[in-house]
C-alpha cells in the first residue's frame, strides 16, 4: 500500500487527539505530539497497512516530523 504525507499526518492527528501540526517538518517530539506509546500505535498501524519496519533498528530522528517519517515509508510526495 502506498500512503500521501497526509495521511500520515492524518494518522499523526488521531493518535495524538490533536490537530496542531503546522507543517510537514513540524517537530512531533519537542512538541510533546508524539510519545513512546503513539509512536507504537503509530507502528502497529503501519504494520497493518502492510509495511515491516524494525522500531529497534531506526534512528529516532527520523521519527520526529512527518518528512522523516514518510522516508522510512518510503513516500516521496
Amino acid at each position: 500500500m502506498s500512503i500521501a504525507k497526509e495521511t500520515i499526518r492524518a494518522l499523526i492527528q488521531e493518535i495524538c487527539e490533536d490537530d496542531t501540526i503546522c507543517d510537514d517538518d513540524f517537530d512531533l517530539f519537542e512538541s510533546g505530539l508524539l510519545d513512546s506509546y503513539a509512536i507504537m500505535e503509530l507502528f502497529s498501524r503501519f504494520e497493518d497497512w502492510g509495511y515491516d519496519i524494525q522500531i529497534t533498528k531506526i534512528d529516532r530522528n527520523k521519527l520526529r516530523t512527518i518528512n522523516g517519517i514518510a522516508g522510512l515509508l518510503g513516500v516521496n510526495d
